[in-house]
C-alpha cells in the first residue's frame, strides 16, 4: 500500500471493510455498511438473532435518508440523524444482552480468554467504531459502502478469470491505465466511446 504512494499522501475518507492496517493511515475513515449488512443478515439467518434484523432494517432506513437528501438537494435534518444515532444505541444494547460475555471456563482460549461468538465480534466493532460505520450520515462525502472502489478491480479479476495472469508487467500495467481512463471517465458521467476515440486521437480527456 505504501508502494502505490496513495494512501500514506491521501488526506479525504478512506471507505474500507475494516482491514486492520487500513487504519494506520492518518486520514478519516469510514467502514463500508454493505460488509457490515451480509455479516447482520448471516446472524439473523443463522443465529435467529432479532437485534441483527432490526440492525440491518436501519442501515436501509439511514441509507434511503441520506440518498433522498441528495437527490432533493435537501439539507440534513439534525434531529433526524439524532434519532438515528440512539436508534443505533439501542439495537447495540438489545444485541449485547443477548450476546453478554461467555462465563463457562471450560470454554476459555489458549490465553485463558473466553471466546467471543461471531455475534458478539460484531457488536463490539459496532461500538469501538460507531463513528467510522455512521459517517455517511453526517458527510455527504462519504458513500454507505465501497462498492465503487471493488467494481474498479472486477474486470482486473475478470481479465484473471478468464484470461489467466498477464504475460508481462507492461502489459498489466497497460490494462490498469486503460481502466482506470474508462472508469474516470464514467464517474464524471462523461462519454466512454468519445473518451476512447479522443485518446486514440493523441488528446485523451482530462478531469478539472
Amino acid at each position: 500500500m505504501d508502494y502505490m504512494g496513495i494512501l500514506p499522501e491521501f488526506n479525504g475518507v478512506v471507505v474500507h471493510d475494516g482491514w486492520k492496517p487500513y487504519n494506520s493511515y492518518e486520514c478519516e475513515h469510514a467502514l463500508c455498511n454493505a460488509h457490515l449488512q451480509r455479516e447482520l443478515t448471516g446472524i439473523e439467518e443463522n443465529y435467529k438473532q432479532q437485534w441483527a434484523k432490526e440492525m440491518n432494517e436501519l442501515f436501509t432506513e439511514m441509507k434511503r435518508y441520506i440518498d433522498e437528501c441528495k437527490e432533493l438537494i435537501r439539507d440534513l435534518d439534525f434531529e433526524q440523524v439524532k434519532a438515528f444515532e440512539e436508534r443505533f444505541d439501542a439495537i447495540v444494547m438489545k444485541g449485547i444482552e443477548e450476546n453478554p460475555p461467555s462465563l463457562n471456563p471450560q470454554k476459555q482460549g489458549k490465553r485463558g480468554k473466553n471466546p467471543k461468538t461471531k455475534a458478539r465480534n460484531l457488536l463490539d466493532r459496532f461500538i469501538e467504531y460507531k463513528e467510522q460505520i455512521l459517517r455517511f450520515l453526517k458527510d455527504f462525502r462519504v458513500p454507505f459502502e465501497n462498492n465503487l472502489a471493488e467494481r474498479d478491480v472486477r474486470m482486473m479479476k475478470l481479465q484473471q478469470k478468464i484470461s489467466g495472469t498477464f504475460r508481462s508487467v507492461q502489459g498489466a500495467l497497460a490494462f490498469c491505465r486503460i481502466r482506470a481512463y474508462i472508469s474516470t471517465i464514467r464517474k464524471n458521467n462523461l462519454s466512454v466511446i468519445e473518451a476512447i476515440l479522443a485518446a486514440l486521437s493523441g488528446a485523451p480527456l482530462t478531469i478539472p
